[in-house]
């Protein structure tokens, strides 16, 4: 029997620090608790349209972002 924990494997991804920094403003007051939980849910949104066949193309990059925009994220 396993006694793997439960709890998923996390790992680090690495971003400049100007990066993080505009991501930590731009979601102040957005409902997200960090950018860990942002940069996440931008990255299961696009790896789930990935896993739908679509393929990103940069008119879904600027969907994408006219929908933060609208968001208030942008």
């Amino acid at each position: 029997m396993s006694t793997r924990s439960k709890a998923p494997h996390k790992v680090t991804i690495k971003i400049p620090a100007p990066l993080y920094q505009k991501i930590s403003a731009l979601i102040e007051g957005a409902g997200y608790n960090s950018v860990t939980d942002f940069v996440t849910f931008v990255l299961r949104d696009l790896a789930s349209s990935q896993a739908l066949g679509e393929s990103f193309e940069m008119r879904d990059l600027e969907k994408t972002k006219e929908k933060l925009r609208k968001l208030g994220y942008l």
